[in-house]
């Protein structure tokens, strides 16, 4: 039950009080001091010199307190020299939380990181204090303030750890849909264009159980969106695969038989592809995985880029556009390889592409394609939306061409990747010059 009225006043205000001596230095330890400061040299010199690592203030010990405030590195140190990973604050509002609790609750993503790799205890939960009745756990907390990558942090964490998210957590069934700015689609609509058709592929989950491409239903799903609601394709003439309605079949069924049932010469054509891609490691041919993919035997399970454009220059369309938010070298991200098999350097500019095709990929052919972890989509992705949304218009006229677009999103990608990741990751233009004129978004 809540305290209201002059008493929670003079609670809270006694509680501030107590916080700023807290940080002013005052009453303090030098290791919490230098904690709160975050100096990362005091502290390890503090602790290599033989401080008490359990030393704090009113129950805040260094670990609690470097968790509280995001400061990793000190995290880090303290783990490293036996800091205890489940210790719990026991002050005023902070009843029983623990170094991940405090971290879910601040927000505080690199920490959360680290801790859940060092086995943090996700089930611990808060117990009621001076103002309210409080039990939740990590996750919990996480998702009460909004922290939507962090409370999926969490749950991936548990999935591992236990197979699957346990029973006496019934509030977090689902993991939290991660919405970002360009899930909000634009005001602005192109003119409809009936002779426009698309398919589009999302594949996160495979029946030969590889790792889960994250995001490439969300990707396609939006992409279908605004495919339909802002690009001006007829509903009727954008086909979405994702996951087990995606396999090999569906492949052939719709490239190879539904587009040449449809399209005809003034059309324009739009494949889109996120999921995992594979190298044929004794041919170095590129494949598209589909769901009931296997890189084992990709040559007779997947469906392989050559065998894409031989049917799309084959076609009587205009102009054809393909987005590829995958990568083929085996190396990790959006990319599987045979089991025993070495990632190869691919080279995607060597494959014969029809003069009437653009290709924008994700990267080139040795790097991998990274998802975009905050933003809920592919790194590759949320940037072409972002793009197609206006950022990618650099002439101002309403309009977004090929070239437009590429130009946009391969600063964008590097700069991320590099920033978070620490990981290169360099989209690709695979056109002849004439057709970076291709409008992905032609103006109203």
């Amino acid at each position: 039950m809540k305290i209201k009225g002059n008493l929670f006043s003079l609670i809270s205000v006694i509680f501030i009080l107590l916080v700023g001596i807290a940080m002013t230095g005052c009453a303090t330890t030098p290791l919490y001091d230098a904690t709160i400061r975050g100096d990362i040299k005091k502290v390890t010199d503090m602790l290599d010199g033989g401080a008490d690592i359990n030393e704090g203030y009113m129950g805040w010990t260094p670990l609690l307190t470097a968790s509280s405030i995001g400061k990793t590195e000190i995290v880090k140190a303290l783990l490293d020299r036996g800091a205890d990973i489940n210790s719990t604050t026991n002050f005023a509002y902070y009843r029983n939380w623990t170094p991940l609790i405090h971290a879910a609750y601040e927000g505080h993503v690199s920490t959360v990181k680290l801790l859940l790799e060092r086995g943090a205890d996700v089930e611990i939960k808060t117990k009621d204090n001076l103002i309210e009745s409080y039990n939740k756990n990590a996750l919990q907390l996480a998702q009460e303030r909004g922290h939507t990558f962090i409370a999926k942090m969490i749950m991936d964490g548990m999935e591992n750890r236990y197979g699957k998210v346990k029973e006496t957590m019934p509030s977090i069934t689902e993991k939290p849909t991660i919405k970002s700015d360009v899930d909000e689609l634009p005001s602005i609509k192109a003119k409809p264009n009936k002779n426009s058709y698309a398919i589009v592929i999302g594949i996160e989950n495979y029946r030969q159980k590889l790792p889960k491409a994250d995001y490439a239903v969300a990707d396609a799903k939006t992409m279908t969106e605004y495919l339909t609601k802002v690009m001006g394709y007829p509903e009727e003439n954008v086909v979405t695969l994702t996951n087990e309605h995606a396999a090999k079949s569906d492949f052939e069924k719709y490239f190879e038989k539904w587009l040449f049932n449809n399209v005809e010469k003034d059309s324009s054509v739009f494949i889109y592809y996120s999921g995992h891609g594979a190298p044929n490691v004794k041919t170095g041919d590129a494949f598209l995985v589909p769901y009931d993919g296997d890189p084992s035997f990709i040559a007779e399970t997947g469906y392989s880029l050559k065998r894409l454009y031989d049917n799309l220059g084959k076609l009587q369309a205009k102009e054809i556009i393909v987005a590829l938010d995958s990568c083929f070298s085996g190396a990790g991200g959006r990319s599987v390889l045979a089991k025993g098999a070495r990632p190869l350097v691919m080279t995607m500019e060597s494959l014969a592409i029809p003069s009437k095709v653009a290709v924008l990929s994700a990267s080139s052919g040795e790097q991998i394609s990274s998802t975009y972890e905050e933003k809920g989509h592919g790194l590759f992705t949320y940037f072409m939306l972002k793009g197609i949304k206006g950022e990618g218009d650099a002439n101002g006229d309403g309009a977004v061409e090929i070239g437009e677009l590429f130009n946009y999103i391969k600063p964008q990608v590097e700069r991320i990747a590099r920033k978070v990741y620490n990981n290169e990751q360099s989209p690709q233009l695979i056109a002849p010059k004439e057709n970076e004129k291709m409008f992905l978004r032609q103006g109203n």
